[in-house]
């Protein structure tokens, strides 16, 4: 296997929603600072994130939704102003370039992988995309990254079965608007129950696995939850690829959730993806940033998640 591939791009840092919004270009700052200083920085082969072609996006999203944010974000970048496109999601006149830049990471880290250019991937971009549906921003979201480069290993690279495993705090819902019945695909997810954006039980379709976790439930629980539900589906499925949203707002420091995780929870959810891709593609796994809004536990817990990808990229 290759070594792990980090995507990243400085044009992500200048999507700018305003003073005192948590999604903010101090996240991947944060991170960047982190790896920086850490071993794993001798085991990640940096790329530039390239701006993704519009005819993938067209593969998730419509090409309506996708021709309008565009006029809408070009108008903001010549105004120079920020507007918000719906109430927790605002255009800067960094935007487009940014979004851009994020699904390109998504689907260059695809072909990279499947190339064998690298053992795995990892994209530290923003905005994030989880949340993007077909033909709605929401969520911070404008541009459905991970559902981006799952609907090009399948139509372009030709993959048969692909599976997304989505572990921010918040359920997915762009992703599953996007894939939901997709029989290519096996979604699994969890999240915190009653939280933003109030979707995910039941699912959209048989394809969907999603877990709605109560606030304060111990992830010792939710451990078992995994082993008892995730893996089996995720093993019987045998993935060709593996595509992770990779949001880390479950932590027990994030301002925004109410589940107690700590690095060790990620690094063991990690290590459990990353056993399903040993066992059944050969490792392929492309992980993109979604959530996580307290930097430093962002910076500790990207950093465990890497320290999985690292390992199991050098075997």
């Amino acid at each position: 296997m290759g070594p792990t591939a980090y995507y990243t791009h400085p044009e992500c840092l200048e999507h700018d929603m305003g003073e005192g919004h948590p999604e903010c270009p101090e996240r991947l700052i944060a991170i960047e600072r982190r790896i920086k200083d850490s071993p794993l920085a001798a085991h990640l082969r940096r790329h530039e994130s390239p701006e993704v072609d519009l005819a993938d996006v067209a593969r998730a999203h419509e090409q309506g939704y996708v021709a309008n944010l565009r006029d809408f974000m070009q108008q903001i970048m010549a105004s120079g102003k920020t507007r918000a496109i719906e109430p927790d999601t605002w255009v800067c006149p960094g935007s487009w370039q940014a979004a851009l830049r994020a699904a390109g990471a998504a689907v260059a880290a695809t072909d990279a992988v499947l190339d064998g250019q690298a053992g795995n991937a990892f994209c530290a971009v923003r905005p994030p995309g989880h949340h993007a549906t077909r033909r709605e921003a929401m969520g911070f979201c404008f541009f459905n990254n991970v559902a981006v480069a799952a609907r090009h290993a399948l139509d372009v690279r030709g993959l048969k079965r692909v599976a997304v495993v989505d572990f921010d705090l918040h359920h997915g819902n762009g992703t599953e608007d996007i894939l939901a019945g997709d029989d290519r695909v096996l979604m699994v997810g969890l999240f915190e129950e009653g939280a933003y954006p109030f979707t995910g039980a039941p699912p959209m379709a048989d394809n969907m696995l999603n877990l709605p976790v109560p606030p304060r439930t111990p992830p010792a629980e939710i451990r078992d939850m995994i082993q008892a539900q995730w893996l089996p589906r995720l093993n019987a499925f045998k993935p060709q690829m593996i595509f992770i949203s990779a949001g880390f707002d479950a932590h027990r420091e994030d301002p925004l959730g109410g589940l107690g995780f700590s690095e060790d929870d990620y690094e063991w959810i990690t290590r459990r993806i990353v056993e399903v891709a040993m066992r059944h593609c050969h490792g392929r796994v492309v992980s993109c940033l979604e959530g996580g809004y307290n930097l430093s536990a962002l910076a500790r817990s990207v950093e465990s998640h890497l320290k999985v990808l690292c390992e199991a990229s050098g075997k």
